[in-house]
């Protein structure tokens, strides 16, 4: 786990790679990677990497970066964990290939010697690099499938740079700072930085899934390698059979019956989810491909803890590297405010630890805590996002614990359906999609125009859009994840930024664009909250909060090969549930954490924001959901008045 850094100057009119700038924008990163720090310049200086080490795997110095080639022809950056090198080396090995370290990194330059911009498809992990390719004069960029890492690139259309970190860019004086419409909008409307945008016109990721080349006159091959919505579309349609009967679901299956309108609150669990869950016909499945996702993301050279708090995400994965590993240690994060109440995780969670035999912490916090470490997570915090506090403390408590690693349960609901989304969106798209006619959009709007200014007042505002918005899954799930509604932006910001920033956003238009070729759905559930909701918030949380902390966090159940194989149980009809998950442990987990209800979002750190920012209007725990409005006008204050600062 690490920064990265390249400069590009690929036409020959642009200026030679200035040192200085790859400096400052690598150690702007410093916190990704305390243990060490590289640079290299190419012989004309044309290109230039550099690089942040935080050492994980092969600690000496010949896993130092930027790595060359044995030969000199190729030169890498890479930040990520490539969890199947041990076997992609053997390969090569048989091949006659012959290593200088013991490092995944070198690993991936042999495998682009070998298979070229090809080599992608053999990874397992999560991962963004960049290689230099002498020979053919170009630069070559990829991202994992799920985008956990992240990788951002800024192209003046001379020079292209790129970095781990949106900050770190801006940092090196040369991106143009005018800011996009669509980034400005995209984060009211969903309360993080919705993909490809960012605050910045000139600052782009590349895609999850994605490999760029970028030649030395400026040709450019940009090509998406994997995506999440072809593996769940191929699994609903492939008639391949599977070790044990299940019939497929092809569009016009049944969906569990929720409430109308949308449920807008945190927690709940699925119906039919008892204490007498029966198996699903496909346990031992589903166990294998558990067991082989954590035994992946134990390796390394470091000790590799787990964040255990007591929901059945963390406590499966803790339970499956306990079967697999020496003495697992494991950090909970405990709340000053709940101990000795219901809401207090820790007990069970130490319960846990003990049943594990594990090397147990628990670190307190308190909401003094936050008020002495908020301006430090918000020097850390790399996007604007409404989130990330939780595993900024969960993290700092992970480095407390003098880990360098830690496994997170992030992913379980979205593969398992632990959102009360699953349930809901589906049955409110059933419901209402006889208001969805085209006929009828003018009446829906009128609705949501008189109803709104009422509605705003009583409860919340998402309920003036449901006929208008509720009878097809993106509009469903907008209503559902959005923070602010389209109608309210106006209110907010500029209303010439809103129509820019809409028009170029199209979320409804983008959502369609992610189920295409879905039609399960419960698929397509799981497909949006996990390219949206998932890797736009929850992944980019863990990046930059563990990083804040030099912590790499990894999430055995944010896994492509695991995905791969669990795709055709999740679009068969006996699709595994969370607690099928969580019993594929041995032995299993105690009957308190596998009865235990599911609960919501951290309550003390939503309390910690609100009282921290009064404006946002919560006058009732009822109205707790709203709350996060206020905490989203602060952290956008925080990063407008720096950019105006800056710019």
């Amino acid at each position: 786990m690490c920064g990265i850094t390249a400069i590009f100057a690929y036409d020959q009119s642009a200026p030679h790679v200035d040192e200085r700038e790859l400096r400052i924008i690598r150690d702007s990163m410093t916190a990704r990677g305390p243990d060490g720090a590289g640079e290299w310049l190419g012989p004309q200086r044309r290109v230039g990497l550099g690089h942040r080490r935080l050492s994980i795997i092969d600690l000496s110095p010949a896993g130092a970066q930027p790595m060359l080639s044995a030969d000199g022809l190729l030169t890498i950056v890479f930040n990520g964990e490539i969890y199947n090198h041990r076997e992609l080396r053997a390969d090569l090995e048989r091949q006659g290939q012959a290593f200088h370290s013991h490092s995944d990194t070198e690993v991936l330059l042999h495998l682009y010697a070998q298979l070229g911009e090809t080599m992608v498809e053999k990874l397992r992990g999560m991962y963004a690099f960049a290689i230099w390719d002498e020979r053919k004069q170009g630069l070559f960029l990829a991202r994992d499938p799920h985008g956990i890492k992240p990788l951002y690139l800024a192209d003046d259309g001379r020079t292209l740079r790129a970095a781990s970190q949106v900050k770190a860019l801006l940092a090196g004086g040369q991106i143009d700072g005018s800011p996009d419409p669509a980034g400005h909008v995209g984060f009211f409307l969903w309360g993080h930085m919705p993909e490809p945008y960012t605050l910045f016109k000139a600052i782009r990721p590349l895609g999850a899934g994605t490999a760029l080349w970028l030649g030395q006159h400026g040709e450019r091959r940009e090509r998406k390698f994997c995506s999440v919505t072809e593996i769940l579309a191929h699994a609903e349609f492939d008639t391949s059979p599977l070790p044990s009967p299940r019939s497929r679901r092809r569009g016009n299956s049944s969906s569990h019956p929720g409430p109308l309108p949308i449920g807008w609150g945190e927690g709940g669990q699925r119906p039919g989810e008892g204490n007498s869950q029966p198996s699903t016909p496909h346990s031992q499945t589903l166990r294998s491909a558990l067991r082989d996702s954590v035994a992946h993301h134990l390796i390394a050279d470091v000790p590799v803890g787990v964040f255990l708090s007591s929901g059945l995400d963390s406590t499966t994965i803790a339970a499956l590297a306990a079967e697999q590993s020496g003495t697992l240690r494991t950090v909970t994060l405990g709340f000053e405010e709940f101990k000795g109440t219901p809401n207090d995780e820790v007990p069970l969670a130490e319960d846990v630890a003990r049943h594990l035999h594990a090397s147990h912490q628990t670190i307190w916090v308190t909401r003094s805590d936050f008020q002495t470490q908020r301006d430090q997570l918000f020097a850390a915090m790399d996007q604007p996002t409404i989130d990330g506090v939780n595993t900024w403390f969960v993290s700092l408590a992970a480095r407390r614990a003098s880990l360098k690693v830690a496994l997170s349960g992030l992913g379980g609901d979205e593969l398992f359906g632990g959102y009360p989304s699953f349930a809901q969106i589906p049955s409110t798209v059933r419901r209402l999609k006889p208001f969805s006619a085209p006929a009828l959009q003018p009446f829906n709007r009128a609705f949501r125009v008189i109803a709104g200014a009422v509605l705003k007042r009583l409860t919340s505002p998402k309920y003036a859009g449901v006929l208008e918005y509720g009878g097809t899954c993106s509009g469903a799930y907008l209503l559902r994840r959005g923070l602010f509604m389209p109608w309210e932006l106006p209110e907010i910001l500029d209303a010439d930024l809103v129509r820019q920033g809409w028009a170029e956003l199209q979320p409804l238009v983008r959502l369609d664009e992610t189920l295409n070729g879905l039609q399960d759905p419960w698929l397509k559930v799981v497909c949006l909250e996990t390219c949206w909701y998932m890797r736009n918030q929850l992944l980019r949380d863990a990046d930059w909060a563990g990083m804040a902390h030099s912590l790499e966090i990894r999430v055995p159940l944010v896994d492509v090969t695991l995905l791969r194989t669990l795709a055709p149980l999740l679009a068969g009809d006996s699709r595994p549930t969370k607690r099928d998950m969580a019993r594929t442990p041995n032995p299993q987990l105690p009957q308190s954490i596998l009865n235990r209800p599911k609960t919501g979002f951290t309550i003390p750190v939503r309390d910690w924001l609100l009282a921290e920012c009064p404006e946002s209007g919560v006058q009732s725990p009822q109205s707790a959901g709203r709350g996060l409005r206020g905490w989203a006008r602060e952290v956008y204050g925080r990063f407008t008045t720096a950019g105006q600062q800056d710019h």
